[in-house]
């Protein structure tokens, strides 16, 4: 019972608010931050973007019109209010001037003050009723009716929704309290401003919308783009630390063998000789259960070991073999000495030369291919060219999935090597690679 009573009376004692009342304080929160708060600051209205479809064709003074178009929208708005003000007023002379003018005022600040506009199109209304002295239309009359307008439309495009929706909201509130107190017109303007200002206002919200959602669907997408290219990056190193741990653990298992078995090619070996000896296989077995760990991170679920060994160079002519089958017509061109490199060079040689191959099959159906392999010192030249795709070619050219510049870079820049990729001037498609070998390296090889 006591839980109970506490319960009820909490509310009353400074408790929780309830949901509708925090709903009628957000509310008002929201008007005084849209219409109250700094309404007179300076807002120059900005110049138009001239990198749009159609402006970025126009150069020089048609450049620098079509970037003021909108001020000189707003200007001619205020002219039209300004002769709606002058030509409906029901008094001559200076007194029909000074209402066109207070008609025009409001609209051309909407080009510096925006939410101040607002407000001085509210004031101009009772104002230019009072400089008039007649009840005709009531309460906006014609010069008046076409600033308010102009100004409710202006002002929500230039801010957000919700400023727009509290505008309608204050023009309905002061056309109710005007009708309920002085509603003695012979024609009441309300009507036809709240119903024109609805459509206006709702049209300009929904562009607002639209725009907003092209923005965070544009936002969205180079996000989607920027993590796709970076799986796709650590999917491309994660192969090629797959493939080197196979080299690697070949030559560790080398040497493991080759000092275990070291001791017994010397004739009764010195006790240090055997340490050592010794102490090289422990680090080189060691050194291949790290592998292995590596291994097992980087591995990818559905992978399995491949059975034979990772290919070189040598196993070159074989690939292109296989391409030929496919449909491909490609021929090798081979220049200085050749000679073994390092398993590392070998492989990425071998692996780049068949992605650009997959890639001329997949973008380029139909055409010839050359691979260009070069010799030269201190390094290896890759070049793999395709020519255009001939006009009679029955197979349409694959999209794919983007992957295979990525992976080469990844494989060229792995051995500090340089490559660059791009059209023919004939129409094809060339890749050329340059691998650094150092002449310690060779030495060894």
């Amino acid at each position: 019972m006591t839980e109970t009573t506490q319960t009820l009376t909490a509310p009353s004692g400074g408790g929780e608010r309830s949901p509708e009342f925090r709903l009628a304080m957000d509310a008002l929160s929201g008007l005084r931050q849209d219409l109250f708060h700094d309404a007179f600051a300076c807002r120059p209205l900005p110049l138009v973007a001239t990198d749009g479809p159609l402006t970025r064709r126009l150069s020089g003074k048609p450049q620098w019109y079509a970037a003021r178009l909108p001020h000189a929208v707003v200007v001619a708005l205020a002219v039209i209010a300004l002769l709606g003000g002058c030509f409906a007023s029901t008094m001559d002379g200076p007194m029909a001037l000074l209402t066109g003018l207070v008609c025009a005022a409001p609209v051309l600040a909407t080009l510096v003050r925006p939410v101040g506009a607002f407000w001085m199109s509210m004031l101009a209304t009772p104002v230019v009723a009072l400089l008039d002295g007649s009840l005709g239309e009531w309460p906006w009359q014609p010069g008046v009716f076409i600033c308010h307008l102009a100004v409710l439309v202006v002002v929500a495009i230039r801010t957000r929704p919700r400023t727009a929706a509290w505008m309608w909201v204050l023009t309905a509130a002061y056309a109710f309290l005007v009708e309920t107190v002085l509603g003695d017109g012979e024609y009441s303007t309300s009507a036809p401003m709240l119903l024109l200002s609805a459509l206006a206002l709702l049209m300009v919200a929904v562009r607002h919308v639209r725009r907003e959602a092209r923005q965070e669907v544009t936002a969205q997408q180079t996000v989607t783009a920027h993590e796709r290219s970076r799986r796709t990056l650590l999917e491309e190193r994660t192969t090629i630390a797959r493939e080197l741990h196979d080299v690697v653990a070949h030559h560790m298992s080398v040497v493991a063998i080759q000092a275990e078995a070291a001791p017994y090619r010397v004739e009764n070996p010195p006790e240090e000789l055997e340490r050592a000896f010794a102490t090289i296989r422990e680090n080189a077995v060691a050194a291949l259960t790290e592998l292995r760990r590596v291994l097992g991170v980087v591995r990818a679920e559905d992978y399995e070991a491949p059975d034979a060994p990772q290919p070189t160079l040598a196993d070159l002519d074989a690939l292109l073999t296989n391409v030929r089958d496919a449909g491909l017509s490609v021929e090798k061109a081979a220049t200085g000495a050749v000679r073994e490199l390092p398993p590392g060079v070998e492989l990425s040689a071998y692996r780049i030369v068949q992605e650009a191959l997959s890639n001329s099959l997949r973008h380029a159906p139909g055409a010839t291919a050359r691979v260009e392999v070069s010799y030269v010192l201190g390094g290896l030249g890759l070049r793999i060219v395709n020519g255009p795709i001939p006009e009679l070619s029955l197979v349409k050219p694959s999209p794919g999935a983007g992957h295979g510049i990525t992976g080469m870079r990844e494989r060229v820049s792995m051995l500090n090597g340089e490559m660059t990729a791009g059209p023919t001037d004939d129409g094809g498609y060339e890749v050329v690679v340059f691998l650094p070998v150092t002449a310690q390296t060779e030495g060894e090889a």
